[in-house]
């Protein structure tokens, strides 16, 4: 906007103009009780508006961390990034003081799949001509790059996606929380329910025959965001927190957005509420069903398996008020704000809910299982490992019938990306053994660091898996489970966590090479506001084993406890990542 003061006495017709020649924000005001993004509890707003650094939870279910990021708000750059993300869109100046309006049009503009939005997502680990999503410190950098070039920023993922659009609500007023669900439903037509097919020889079909359009896939964990505001377009009881989503997994209304969705429609299972609450239901609760070809099925196949508690494991959101850069004691759960309990009355009843608004999840719903079950399996998860070290996959089986059971097997591991796409397969094995009657037997594959350390891709994800098939009772029974093979930190030293305001500091960032194999184009990326901003520090190759260390200097600006963010990422090796809180003190004080 632009600002025109005209002042003037009553007795006379002379007028006198100012005329400011900077730009005017008019943002929206939570700290007032009739602006819709009000938030009663004021204290809140120390973290949802006004905290400029904060944590981004990944990685899989058991081994999940707190990712640093600097959302930095108050950045001069991004206000005006913002502008020129509404401009783009041709967002209506009448619109931008809905709430509503204004975020469901930063879940589409955040990516840039529709109307040159500011971020390109990408998922197969080639980065080349862009940013790695990886090495990003936070979301200044971003759209500093997107308001000086006016074009699309290359690259991001969930997390990125939900990062950015932290500081545009929070930059604009509207509170807003980073949210991270492990285990997380990709739904892809609105089955609510995750559906896997295996052919008659028990091989995982890599297509859906049943939505030629694409198949559902389950995500190691999804980040998106919660904005609070009132809803008056809803019934009463179902404003506060709202989940939108800037990742684009599926098309809203003929274009890539999500939400607001009401957390309370969701946990209701309000299917007909605007908006996307279908989608986010099978996000956070769908059932995850396993098929099985069969000529003498209704669908052609017969529903062997259905996991009714795996998918929404956890989902986490930063704890207000609390940092930990050492720790995850700054971690909230907040799962029982999307959902009931799992396995209670309640749940069951709104997914329920949500199944009858939906004919096309009646029909996955309404086939029951077609099991004849007398031997139990059990696949002992692993949570993480060490990178180098040795896994195994361990299936306990406990034959509870009177008679003989012959059992056919099939153990794997693969690397996986965190969406859950299978990349390289690490070791495969099959077999038939018999259990007696009333008796247990254990399935073993150990899996060696040589076998995998030369398949992992981005964030080092791995998954197990095993099938068998019981002969006499044709039951067959399915899991999976994924982990993480843990990388090392970035340590960051300072001469003290005490340091003087204006005054240059050096800063020593390092880490241990944990390949046997060396690192090439090497680069750290540092940044922390009002401390150093979004500095890249180059780094010659780095033999196996070898230390990776880089030293900088920084000068505070600004007094007060601040965080500094690390991340590093070479050709062989990402998502390498640190932090560290100091307090800046002002000798004038």
């Amino acid at each position: 906007w632009k600002l025109q003061v005209e002042t003037g006495a009553f007795s006379t017709t002379d007028r006198r103009v100012f005329n400011y020649d900077k730009d005017v924000y008019i943002l929206y005001n939570p700290w007032c009780c009739e602006d819709l993004v009000f938030m009663p509890e004021e204290r809140f707003l120390d973290e949802y508006i006004l905290a400029d650094v904060g944590k981004i939870w990944v990685g899989p279910y058991g081994s999940s961390r707190g990712r640093e990021w600097v959302f930095g708000q108050f950045d001069k750059s991004v206000l005006p990034a913002a502008m020129l993300m509404f401009s783009k869109s041709g967002f209506s100046d009448t619109s931008r003081g809905d709430p509503i309006k204004s975020t469901r049009l930063i879940s589409k503009m955040v990516n840039s799949n529709d109307d040159d939005g500011i971020l390109v997502g990408r998922w197969d680990g080639d980065y080349g001509d862009g940013t790695a999503p990886a090495s990003w410190t936070g979301s200044v950098p971003i759209l500093e790059e997107y308001l000086q070039n006016e074009e699309s920023v290359c690259y991001g993922q969930c997390w990125v996606f939900s990062g950015v659009t932290t500081t545009i609500c929070r930059a604009l007023g509207i509170p807003s929380r980073v949210v991270s669900n492990l285990v997380s439903a990709h739904d892809t037509n609105a089955s609510l329910s995750i559906d896997k097919y295996y052919d008659t020889n028990d091989e995982e079909l890599d297509f859906d025959p049943t939505n030629p359009t694409g198949e559902d896939s389950i995500w190691n964990y999804h980040v998106w965001n919660d904005v609070y505001m009132a809803r008056p377009d809803l019934p009463t009881g179902y404003g506060g927190w709202q989940a939108i989503d800037a990742t684009p997994q599926e098309t809203s209304d003929g274009v890539y957005q999500c939400g607001p969705t009401s957390l309370e429609a969701i946990k209701q299972g309000k299917v007909g509420f605007n908006y996307d609450v279908a989608f986010m239901v099978a996000s956070v609760n769908a059932d995850l069903m396993r098929w099985k070809e069969d000529p003498n099925a209704p669908m052609g196949y017969a529903r062997i398996y259905c996991n009714k508690y795996h998918i929404g494991r956890m989902i986490l959101t930063k704890k207000p008020f609390l940092f930990d850069p050492n720790g995850d004691k700054d971690r909230e759960d907040i799962t029982l704000e999307y959902k009931a309990k799992e396995g209670t009355e309640f749940e069951r009843v709104s997914l329920m809910n949500a199944v009858r608004g939906l004919k096309s999840a009646q029909s996955f719903f309404s086939v029951p299982e077609n099991i004849k079950a007398d031997v139990d399996f059990d696949l002992v998860d692993l949570d993480k490992i060490k990178i180098g070290e040795d896994y195994e996959i361990v299936v306990n089986i406990n034959n509870k019938s009177d008679e003989v059971r012959h059992i056919r097997a099939v153990l794997s591991s693969s690397s996986v990306f965190y969406t859950g796409v299978k990349a390289k397969l690490i070791k495969k094995a099959e077999g038939s053994f018999s259990v007696p009657p009333r008796s247990t037997e254990t399935m073993r594959l150990e899996i060696r660091a040589d076998d995998y350390l030369n398949k992992l891709v981005e964030y080092c994800i791995m998954k197990i898996y095993a099938i068998a098939t019981v002969d006499e009772t044709k039951e067959t029974w399915a899991d999976e489970d994924d982990f993480q093979v843990v990388k090392p930190t970035i340590q960051i030293q300072m001469p003290s966590k005490t340091i003087p305001i204006k005054k240059p500091v050096l800063v020593k960032l390092s880490f241990v090479n944990p390949l046997k194999k060396r690192l090439t184009n090497c680069k750290f990326q540092l940044a922390g506001p009002s401390l150093v901003r979004n500095q890249g520090i180059g780094h010659r190759d780095v033999g196996p084993g070898g230390l990776v260390e880089v030293e900088t200097q920084m000068v505070p600006q600004v007094a007060g406890e601040q965080t500094i963010v690390a991340t590093f990422a070479a050709r062989e090796l990402m998502d390498i990542t640190g932090s560290v809180k100091v307090d800046v003190y002002d000798d004038e004080d």
